[in-house]
């Protein structure tokens, strides 16, 4: 998500900072091109000139082109007003009230409301300790009730039972009084859709939410649709009444606009993401990590997030005891390519990172290649136990069989080796020179360089 922004707001900015001084002119123009930037990005107009004119103020004062780094102060100016236009504070969703609390789940056919209804069920569950229960109020779109009921299957939160034929309001009505028998802390309840804004879609939706009483009535969106999902947010909200927008599909929106015009169009917070298919791809919307991001300054902290729910602390163990021995098999390799994975491949992980946005061409000259993460698996899944433990007993034959059921070629199989063979390497040079010995250099990092790393530690998925 807003790719194609953090790589224009990288080159103007570029251009500024590399300046001594700067005169207003400068900022004047700077500006412009910021204001293109986000109408390409597909940012609603009014948002985009209240926005320009808010950075004008700021940028063109006396102590910013005064100051010693003028470029970094205008940078500072766009983003504190990145963080307003989207929120400044994390609004978590609302679960106050006496149990079981309702929430609403509103929006268009094909938006991901019922997928998004079991991440949230999920991640309440998992992460709140809340007892969840699913009801499918979609009577109107085949198999929507039986699609929930799977989804919460597969995400481990019970469903409602399904009594065909009847009313949505029914349904939720039943929903609630299950809820106080069972003792549950919250009810989701996923509503029908239309494929477009109606009359019909309204008034069953105002007739459910008058008859559960929702904390939270939580509009899902659809960041590919762009302005359209501004649009969408604004009706809903203006003809039901919406606590908070859930944004799906982050990850296949390079343009952002969606999620940068949705708070100020609407005045509604944003509180969820959803990334990824996984039911577990669900983030809380953090309006300063995400302003960072744009801005290609990464985000960190969410790195470290994703790393420490990812990284299991017995296996971060046993590959450390293993290390210091100078030890490091396949299986242990088979372990590395998951966690990435679990993380969000490589493309997810490159965009936390600080200046990523300067290092596009070196990442692109890298080869990254999502999909060698799946071929090195399957290569790896294809080893015999023996073989993933004593690598140097993979010779010819056994490479053949390899290639064979992991369907890639020996050459495949050759590279993963070699690969395999440098990181035992670094990992022994290291054992010798401690752990001072595995620290890439993260001043390169800083100024936007890609470190140089010993051939070994490469990560899986790069290829020279």
């Amino acid at each position: 998500m807003f790719d194609s922004l953090t790589t224009r707001f990288g080159e103007i900015f570029d251009k500024l900072t590399r300046r001594g001084a700067l005169r207003e002119e400068d900022v004047t123009a700077a500006l412009r091109e910021v204001r293109i930037a986000l109408l390409e990005a597909d940012v609603a107009l009014p948002v985009v000139k209240d926005f320009v004119e808010q950075v004008r103020e700021k940028a063109v004062g006396q102590e910013v082109l005064r100051s010693v780094t003028p470029g970094q102060q205008v940078v500072k100016a766009v983003h504190d007003h990145l963080v307003d236009m989207l929120g400044r504070e994390v609004e978590p969703l609302n679960l106050k009230a006496e149990p079981p609390a309702v929430l609403m789940v509103v929006g268009l056919q094909g938006s991901g409301k019922t997928t998004s209804s079991a991440k949230i069920g999920k991640m309440l569950a998992e992460k709140e300790r809340k007892k969840v229960l699913l009801a499918s109020l979609d009577t109107r779109r085949p198999a929507a009730q039986e699609q929930l009921k799977v989804l919460g299957e597969q995400a481990s939160v019970p469903t409602l039972s399904i009594v065909p034929g009847e009313p949505p309001v029914a349904i939720a009505k039943r929903a609630l009084n299950t809820a106080r028998l069972e003792a549950y802390d919250v009810v989701i309840l996923d509503t029908a859709g239309r494929l477009h804004i109606d009359d019909e879609l309204m008034a069953e939706a105002a007739e459910v939410k008058a008859a559960t009483m929702p904390v939270e009535t939580l509009l899902v969106a659809d960041a590919m649709t762009g302005q359209d999902a501004v649009t969408i947010a604004t009706e809903f909200n203006e003809k039901i009444g919406v606590t908070g927008v859930m944004l799906t599909r982050v990850d296949g929106d390079s343009r952002g606009g969606a999620a940068l015009s949705m708070r100020a169009v609407t005045g509604k917070p944003i509180k969820l993401m959803g990334v990824g298919e996984r039911l577990d791809g669900i983030e809380p919307f953090h309006p300063d990590r995400i302003a960072s991001r744009i801005l290609g300054m990464g985000d960190v902290v969410s790195l470290v997030e994703k790393a420490a729910e990812s990284i299991e602390q017995e296996d971060a163990e046993k590959l450390a005891r293993k290390l210091e021995k100078g030890k490091f098999d396949f299986e242990d390799m088979l372990n590395q390519l998951r966690q990435v994975k679990k993380m969000g491949g490589l493309g997810g992980l490159m965009g936390l990172l600080p200046g990523v946005g300067k290092l596009k061409k070196q990442m692109a000259n890298a080869n990254i290649d999502e999909s060698m993460l799946v071929r090195q698996e399957a290569i790896i899944l294809s080893m015999t136990v023996r073989e993933r433990a004593n690598p140097q007993i993979i010779h010819a034959s056994r490479k053949r069989r390899i290639a064979t059921g992991s369907g890639t070629t020996v050459q495949d199989v050759n590279k993963l080796i070699k690969q395999w063979q440098e990181m035992n390497k670094l990992m022994k040079r290291a054992k010798k020179m401690g752990k001072k010995g595995m620290m890439p250099d993260l001043a390169q990092l800083q100024e936007g360089q890609m470190p140089k790393l010993p051939p070994g530690m490469m990560p899986p998925g790069f290829r020279r």
